[in-house]
């Protein structure tokens, strides 16, 4: 287990917030403000809840009024001044942001995203009192392996729609019967079409539960987990509550940082002797802590306050865009007629179901609630595998890994991809779960 101090990403953020606003003094002394919160967090005890254990048939059909309004209000848009520099460094880029817009309320067809949803069996069932919708698509193949897959954000069930088929039906995309998946895809508490908590406490250990619950209701006795981003966090407090069934775990965001590491952000000096796969998980690092906590820090801190994320689609569209540097560079590509990864129209799809479903503010309470470390190792006592892509916040190296995760089954570096690994790159994220979970099954 690391001695990483147990810092919670709310208090992270504010603290950076705080930090960073005093300027490069405050932003070289964020560590040592950061390394004094170690009071772990208290569990809070939560009277029994009463609820259905019905599962109900779900479909997505939004009106034509919906999508008229979504129409209206792009086109409205009131645009600010151009950025005065050449670059990122201001935010997504105003020429961006008009050509998005343009093809949203033009071009852009929901109904194409609401058939490929409606194409799998979605589902609602109440789990502590929430109804929590998830996608569930069983395999024709006898002995396929149950996996529980979880989105992060500003991500979404639409994140992992490439892959539904690959996972169940692998024989007709490159793979063998021995391969196929049963898949459950949940949306997140406040997210898609789950339930939007309506009082404090759905963090990701509330979240970890209910999924174990899930995956028992839906008569799984035996399966595993994947997540990123958020859906890391999840899946990582799975493996460590154990729910009955759970046997292994995969995630494409681990969370790996050794002490020493930890202890020199934000900013450094640079820990001595790092290999040339720590010296970029490094150089990433320290551009995240000191350029990329933006949106963390006003979700973790103010989430209410992002009253203009709901009454603007553009305004939400550049927000989502601006999650991560490497992921921001590959939509402005996008954007600007490269074919990579993503298309426009995936970006819009993920875009357009948070606006529909009006989770822009909901969906940020998350930050607010997790109490968890910021990618601390947590010492997940289940085998556990690890796809590290280059354009993640960071890539993990497999040393920092191998300390992270004692169980480790599977660990590898992959040549291309980032944050939204099934999304951006179906065909080696399915190629990774197929791998990672050989040695599990029965």
């Amino acid at each position: 287990m690391s001695n990483t101090p147990h810092v919670d990403r709310r208090h992270f953020v504010s603290v950076a917030a705080a930090t960073v606003a005093a300027g490069p003094l405050g932003l070289a002394g964020l560590s040592r403000r950061l390394h004094a919160m170690t009071a772990p967090p208290t569990d809070v005890a939560r009277p029994a809840a009463t609820y259905t254990t019905d599962i109900r048939p779900f479909r997505v059909a939004f009106s034509d009024a919906e999508l008229a309004d979504l129409r209206r209000r792009v086109a409205a848009t009131k645009w600010p001044d151009r950025e005065t520099v050449a670059d990122d460094t201001q935010g997504v880029r105003l020429a961006v942001t008009q050509a998005l817009a343009r093809y949203w309320a033009t071009d852009y067809d929901w109904r194409k995203c609401e058939a490929r949803l409606n194409a799998v069996p979605n589902f609602i069932t109440e789990i502590d009192g929430l109804d929590v919708h998830f996608i569930h698509a069983r395999s024709k193949h006898e002995h396929a392996l149950p996996i529980i897959i979880t989105h992060g954000w500003p991500g979404s069930i639409v994140e992992q729609l490439k892959v539904v088929a690959p996972l169940t039906d692998p024989t007709a995309h490159g793979g063998s019967a021995a391969d196929a998946f049963h898949v459950v895809i949940p949306s997140l508490p406040g997210h898609g079409f789950s339930g939007k908590p309506t009082a404090t406490g759905w963090d990701p250990q509330r979240v970890a539960r209910a999924w174990g619950t899930l995956m028992t209701r839906l008569g799984y006795s035996r399966y595993v987990a994947q997540g990123g981003d958020w859906g890391n966090a999840v899946t990582e407090q799975m493996a460590l509550q154990r729910p009955p069934g759970l046997v292994a775990i995969h995630t494409n965001m681990p969370a790996t940082l050794p002490d020493n590491v930890a202890n020199a952000l934000p900013a450094g000096p640079e820990p001595a002797g790092l290999s040339a796969d720590e010296k970029y998980a490094w150089d990433q690092l320290t551009y995240f802590y000191q350029h990329g906590l933006g949106y963390a820090q006003e979700m973790a801190g103010r989430p209410q306050t992002l009253y203009a994320l709901a009454d603007s689609p553009v305004g939400l569209a550049a927000w989502m865009l601006d999650h991560d540097d490497r992921s921001r560079a590959l939509i402005t590509r996008v954007f600007d007629g490269t074919s990579e990864g993503l298309t426009r129209d995936d970006i819009l799809d993920n875009a357009t179901l948070y606006w529909l479903t009006n989770t822009a503010v909901s969906s940020a309470r998350l930050y607010w609630e997790s109490k968890l470390a910021f990618f601390a190792p947590k010492g997940v006592p289940l085998p556990a595998a690890v796809s590290a892509f280059p354009d993640e916040i960071y890539t993990a190296p497999r040393s920092w890994t191998e300390k992270a995760y004692p169980k480790l089954i599977h660990y590898n570096r992959l040549p291309k991809g980032g944050h939204f690994a099934a999304w951006e790159q179906p065909v080696l994220f399915t190629n990774e779960l197929r791998t990672a979970f050989r040695s599990v099954r029965t």
